[in-house]
């Protein structure tokens, strides 16, 4: 009877031991919790303070209203996160990415039938900034970035890829194959392939580069010119601007 008893005293010392080390553990982490928000808290607060501080230069230059924004994503605050509120009424960003944005989707509506709704960030920028005028509020890549993203509740396919060296918006919702691709990146340099040039860098067969033509041409990426002293020659408009500022 006695080593039961001391059996059971044993059992219940260690549960109760085990109770007390997990009350322990969940008051600490409880604890280590509130520490947390409130270093967050202090963070936030000194971030406003930075924010009121140097609005002028967060709202009037691009590379510097880059570095601010990286820094509130790493303290997990979204000035872009809604039009109200705080941010807005400070620093103006949602009617600033809510006009940007806006202009974004103008260009691409109005380019669309010359490039098949595929244009490089580069290229978006300057029509874009020929749009708001010289005396606009600068804008740099990031800024493009940032308003395409707040374009995606839109659901209508806005995105940004990259093809070979180049960031492209595609405005139209659709899926580049590897082929189709391939010939992209090719046409980078000149604006333009031919079947010739397609077979001779990929090894492909004729049919499989035709057809990879046939179907880039039909979804109004390229324009083909027929009386090229080489032959058909396959132009790609997205690149018109890239190529031309490098030739100039």
């Amino acid at each position: 009877m006695s080593r039961r008893r001391v059996g059971l005293a044993r059992i219940h010392y260690e549960t109760s031991s085990k109770e007390r080390f997990e009350r322990a553990g969940e008051s600490l982490a409880a604890a280590e919790t509130e520490q947390l928000q409130q270093q967050l808290q202090v963070f936030k607060t000194n971030l406003e303070e930075f924010a009121r501080k140097h609005q002028k230069k967060i709202r009037n230059h691009p590379a510097f209203r880059t570095q601010f924004q990286t820094m509130c994503r790493q303290l997990g605050v979204d000035p872009l996160a809604s039009n109200k509120g705080f941010w807005a009424d400070l620093l103006g960003f949602g009617d600033f990415y809510y006009e940007l944005g806006i202009q974004i989707v103008d260009v691409c509506l109005s380019t669309r039938h010359t490039n098949g709704g595929l244009l490089s960030l580069d290229d978006v920028k300057t029509r874009v900034e020929a749009m708001r005028g010289q005396h606009a509020q600068a804008i740099n890549e990031d800024d493009i970035v940032q308003a395409i993203k707040n374009l995606a509740p839109l659901g209508s396919g806005y995105d940004i890829i990259t093809i070979g060296n180049l960031k492209m918006l595609r405005s139209v919702p659709r899926e580049f194959n590897t082929d189709q691709s391939r010939i992209l990146v090719l046409a980078q340099s000149t604006g333009f392939v031919t079947e010739r040039m397609v077979v001779e860098e990929t090894s492909w067969s004729l049919e499989r580069v035709t057809t990879t033509l046939d179907m880039l041409l039909r979804d109004g990426l390229s324009w083909i010119d027929e009386q090229a002293p080489d032959g058909p020659r396959y132009w790609f408009p997205t690149y018109f601007f890239s190529t031309h500022s490098l030739i100039n």
